[in-house]
């Protein structure tokens, strides 16, 4: 003798939910947080700058929300920042302007937080991203640091 659990017609019902139960459990696995630094330094900048300025750079990146937040200190420099910013897309020496400006006080540590483009985001991944820190003695940066993913 066979037993029926099921009747025919609950069966599109049951179906539905066990795949809206499956994605509900999927999606939060495709969003990521990814994790990335840099180290600041006169030597990094293009033409390099001789200074005791030094600094570190934390960054994480929440790739569904495209979130990018940042903490950078820094101390050493000849006198108040001026300016910071994230320059792109440039290679290690190579100079570009400013994508993404610091809002806000730039004594350190400066914290903060923009939501990328498509576009910045496929910058930030492929390491074309630099932290530049602006004085008024050295008007085009006095420390830099390329931005990479942190291991």
């Amino acid at each position: 003798m066979r037993t029926q659990f099921l009747s025919p017609a609950l069966l599109p019902v049951f179906s539905a939910l066990a795949v809206s139960s499956a994605l509900l459990f999927v999606s939060p696995a495709l969003a990521e947080v990814v994790k990335y630094k840099a180290t600041l330094d006169g030597s990094q900048q293009s033409p390099p700058v001789t200074t005791k300025g030094k600094g570190t750079a934390t960054f994480t990146f929440d790739t569904a929300k495209k979130k990018l937040s940042w903490d950078v200190k820094y101390s050493g420099l000849s006198g108040p920042a001026t300016a910071a910013h994230i320059h792109g897309p440039a290679a290690m020496g190579a100079n570009a302007s400013p994508v993404i400006p610091f809002k806000g006080k730039l004594k350190s540590p400066i914290k903060g937080s923009a939501t990328l483009t498509d576009a910045q985001a496929a910058d930030l991944e492929a390491g074309k991203y630099y932290v530049n820190v602006h004085t008024a003695a050295n008007k085009d940066g006095e420390i830099r640091g390329q931005i990479d993913k942190a291991m």
